[in-house]
């Protein structure tokens, strides 16, 4: 299927870009890796003056080495050559791009999903600085697709986590989710059923998710440090992300108070959760395959919470491969730029209300691709 043009930032900001890696933050705990320190990667974008920009490079898209890993993950063959020689390889995003003068914009942190990358939903956090927020895109070492340090470190992902996900043979874990997902019991008795598979089949899921915590907490102290001229931290820190990410943020909502909300996309809630209960705002973003398995962010609850189900969606669909490698078995049938927008405008209405306080309550577009439930 032919890749299609990546969407263009529709807010009133260019958008500026740069990484920073925070060396050495603590000793790795995986297994096979444990001689190791673990460093945090992550990207930045935000907004910029468009008149500041006209003469600007824009950032490349992906490496070389990132093209090589997402062609062994997925496939996907997206002709670095080519695409490096026409001047395709380029984001809607400027290196180093001039801050907005005398501005502070709030802070969304993202996480991707296990073997996605960095910059995996970077049109979506392209299109959330284009309209007035910073974003930091986290990178998780050795679950990422590739995890590229600022010192030209290359950590790719750790195949053996494959074996390690899950303590009962991979090959029942479909049957496993389907069995899940047809339960006839309300949410609440669900959500319960999914924590006690979650805990006796994997395991290994569960602690990931209190690592990738320490990640984020790391990238976001860096830039409390560094980057409070442009960051506005007294609004709080929204939190969100795809997937595994998406799971993250819903814990860092539970577990840290510098987080205001969360938003997760498609993320199966693994993580210690007994005894808690979410008292932030929080948004799923939900493909149909998976609604029967995300129910405790809506059963436990002390804040506003809701779910925005994209109809033809699957999971890999809610990232950059919809654009990039739009493989219907992969990503799903429904239209990327259709996809993209719903997501884009779920963010900003979910994030202006709760985050940058500019609304009362978020009001989701329903349409015939698009379910909406407020719990």
């Amino acid at each position: 299927m032919k890749k299609k043009m990546s969407p263009k930032p529709t807010g009133k900001y260019a958008v500026g870009t740069f990484t920073y890696t925070v060396y050495n933050d603590r000793p790795e705990v995986l297994k096979e890796h444990e001689s190791e320190m673990r460093s945090v990667a992550a990207r930045v974008y935000y907004p910029a003056s468009k008149e500041n920009v006209a003469d600007l490079k824009k950032e490349r898209y992906m490496s070389r080495e990132m093209a090589k890993a997402i062609k062994k993950a997925y496939f996907a063959d997206v002709h670095y050559d080519r695409i490096e020689a026409n001047g395709e390889n380029r984001s809607e995003c400027y290196i180093d791009a001039p801050h907005v003068p005398g501005q502070r914009f709030p802070l969304i942190v993202f996480s991707h999903g296990y073997l996605s990358y960095r910059e995996g939903n970077s049109f979506l956090c392209i299109e959330l600085a284009s309209r007035g927020y910073v974003v930091i895109a986290v990178s998780h070492s050795y679950e990422a697709l590739l995890t590229e340090l600022d010192d030209g470190t290359l950590i790719p992902f750790e195949n053996r986590i494959k074996k390690w996900m899950y303590d009962v043979p991979v090959i029942k874990i479909p049957i496993q989710m389907s069995q899940l997902k047809k339960m006839k019991s309300d949410p609440k008795e669900k959500a319960e059923a999914i924590d006690k598979w979650q805990k006796t089949s994997a395991p290994f899921l569960n602690v990931r998710v209190r690592e990738w915590e320490k990640d984020t907490m790391a990238a976001v102290i860096y830039a409390k440090e560094n980057y409070s001229d442009f960051i506005d931290f007294s609004l709080g820190i929204g939190v969100s992300g795809h997937s595994m990410g998406g799971a993250v943020a819903y814990a860092l909502c539970q577990d840290y108070d510098d987080f205001k909300c969360g938003l997760n996309i498609d993320g199966a809630l693994f993580g210690e959760h007994d005894g808690k209960v979410m008292k932030k705002p929080y948004l799923q973003i939900n493909c149909r395959d998976n609604v029967e398995l995300i129910y405790r962010g809506f059963v436990q609850k002390e804040a506003p919470a809701y779910r925005v189900i994209v109809e033809g969606m699957k999971h890999k669909g809610f990232s950059d491969l919809k654009h990039a490698a739009p493989i219907s078995f992969l990503v799903g049938k429904a239209d990327a730029d259709m996809a993209h927008e719903v997501v884009s405008m779920c963010y900003i209405e979910f994030f202006d209300t709760y985050l940058k306080g500019v609304k009362e309550e978020s009001v989701f577009k329903k349409s015939k691709d698009v379910v909406v439930e407020k719990f």
